[in-house]
């Protein structure tokens, strides 16, 4: 248990900071589940604008430092091809 005030308002940042970081990271798994979904789906053009929307979510979360910023790059790398692999 924290017993200095500095310690005790770490706690309270830690705990907002926490809180925030939760919904962000459901935000962006939603959004790739969407992708996902639609690929599954084999609707390439729902897919397409699928990705559109998930990527600027994504990169968002990896510039807040929420994923690893390759993390992100290399996820919209494989959705992409998998969705030009399914338009061709």
């Amino acid at each position: 248990m924290a017993n200095t005030s500095s310690a005790k308002k770490m706690i309270r940042k830690i705990a907002a900071r926490t809180e925030v970081n939760k919904s962000r990271r459901t935000r962006v798994r939603t959004y790739l589940r969407r992708v996902e979904e639609a690929i599954a789906a084999g609707n390439s053009e729902n897919a397409r604008e699928a990705l559109r929307a998930a990527e600027p979510e994504l990169m968002r979360a990896a510039g807040k430092g929420l994923f690893h910023k390759k993390m992100a790059a290399r996820k919209m790398s494989r959705l992409s091809s998998r969705i030009k692999a399914l338009s061709a």
